[in-house]
């Protein structure tokens, strides 16, 4: 009777999640209230709660809030904090315009390419560069369609091919500073092998070797594709339109600093990791140090102590703003300590060990990335998943007997990739209504390069880590 409750308890839970996640609905609360259920499930079944020397409050209903409230305590002073530092730089460099700078300056290698498909992959990295900066795709697909959208319709390319490129512009771009690959390190030093390892060494060392050449043959496959398409739709047209630039009051030499300051934790964190011994250090320290050298900037530029200080506090609402994606992680952490307080990932655990025995741990990863791709391609979401699953991905691992990042890897990127594929994605739909398009015109031009990529990613990682 207890294995019943056990597996229905799951299986309704994880229907309940994958409905709120194809209706698109916000799904923090969800994955909290499910989370404490299964809880008191487990505290009625005679199972304890799936904390490591978890003590009771002495109040058993209290227990699954008590221990929620450690969940975002250990969270919030790790990688929670870190995300809530970057979320606060990325406010502040909008506000003091210095995202507009690095789009104004990148807008003029640009307007150099002649030929019109060329751009196609010159954009395709820009895009991906510009991501560092804007990490939502949403955000960044508006900024191109203002900006560099207008310039590729000059130049003499479709609207579906010009807003095929722009609707895949933010996918899989190495960068320390990304909150999914904080998380993730997070969990993946609690192995034995990578307990000392950075966000850095791991976007450097493990994520880049896959995703740089994935990246790669998606540019090339993006050019040949749209070439392909507009050839088959009879494409001719020439468009005229007068393109604005942004207008920055800035000088030269400031529009190039303010340029650099949005890249500067990107650039300090590589040179680091390329010149020094220590390679250790946090990336919440250098983004703080850039946040202090920014201010200098700004106080320069404006000769206004006041008006400088008053804008620092776009900083700290910033951080008030990237609040809800630790709430995110935390509901997610929550969803499976539900779980694991229930039994269902020890005995999943179980399963991959006879798995394993038989040969068949190579399968895991398959089925991960599988499940991955259905609820991207129905939901949109190519991150609320992949959180949910992250502290499930060291003990699946343990258990299938196989490297830890032949897992978290094609999980990680094929979430991204896929985005761009789905027609109710933010990104797809803000494309289609700019163009004028339908959102399945625009998933017919992002689909084979990104598809490709996912087959290309998946081989990849198999070759590295399997």
């Amino acid at each position: 009777m207890s294995n019943f409750i056990m597996y229905f308890s799951a299986i309704v839970s994880i229907c309940v999640v994958f409905y709120m996640l194809i209706k698109k609905m916000d799904i923090k609360i969800t994955l909290f209230f499910i989370g404490i259920v299964l809880m008191f499930i487990a505290l009625a079944s005679n199972h304890q709660i799936a904390i490591k020397n978890f003590s009771s409050s002495g109040l058993l209903m209290l227990d699954p809030i008590k221990a929620i409230s450690e969940k975002f305590r250990f969270i919030i002073s790790n990688s929670g904090f870190i995300i809530l530092i970057l979320g606060g730089y990325a406010a502040y460099m909008n506000h003091i315009r210095a995202n507009d700078a690095t789009v104004y300056l990148l807008l003029k290698p640009i307007k150099a390419i002649k030929s019109a498909y060329l751009l196609i992959p010159a954009v395709f990295f820009i895009g991906h560069f510009l991501s560092i900066v804007i990490p939502s795709a949403a955000n960044l697909a508006i900024i191109l369609l203002a900006t560099i959208y207008p310039i590729m319709r000059k130049a003499g390319l479709s609207a579906l091919s010009a807003g095929g490129v722009i609707a895949t512009t933010a996918t899989i771009m190495p960068t320390p500073l990304g909150g999914d690959n904080i998380a993730l390190v997070e969990q993946l030093q609690k192995v034995a092998h990578l307990s000392h390892l950075s966000v850095s060494e791991y976007v450097f060392n493990y994520h880049a070797r896959v995703s740089i050449p994935t990246l790669i043959l998606m540019a090339i496959i993006h050019l040949f594709w749209q070439k392909y398409c507009d050839k088959k739709a009879n494409y001719n047209e020439v468009v005229e339109i007068n393109e604005e630039e942004k207008n920055l009051d800035f000088s030269l030499f400031t529009k190039i600093i303010y340029a650099i300051l949005p890249l500067f934790p990107i650039f300090l964190l590589v040179g680091i990791y390329i010149f020094s011994e220590n390679k250790n250090i946090r990336v919440e320290i250098i983004v703080l140090f850039s946040f202090v050298l920014a201010i200098i900037c700004e106080l320069i530029r404006s000769k206004s102590i006041k008006k400088t200080l008053d804008d620092t506090k776009e900083f700290f609402k910033g951080m008030g703003n990237a609040m809800p994606i630790v709430a995110l992680l935390v509901a997610g952490t929550t969803f499976v300590l539900g779980l694991q307080s229930i039994g269902i990932i020890a005995e999943l655990q179980s399963s991959m060990t006879t798995l394993q025995a038989n040969g068949f741990g190579f399968l895991l990863p398959l089925v991960l990335v599988a499940l991955s791709a259905v609820i991207v391609l129905l939901s949109g979401s190519g991150v609320a998943l992949f959180f949910a699953m992250i502290p499930l991905l060291v003990p699946l691992s343990e258990a299938a007997n196989i490297d830890v990042l032949a897992l978290c890897i094609p999980m990680e990127l094929t979430g991204n990739l896929l985005r761009g594929v789905s027609p109710v994605s933010a990104v797809v739909m803000i494309v289609a209504g700019t163009i004028n398009k339908e959102p399945l015109e625009v998933v017919k031009r992002t689909s084979v390069p990104m598809i490709s990529g996912v087959i290309f990613m998946f081989c990849l990682s198999m070759f590295y880590y399997l």
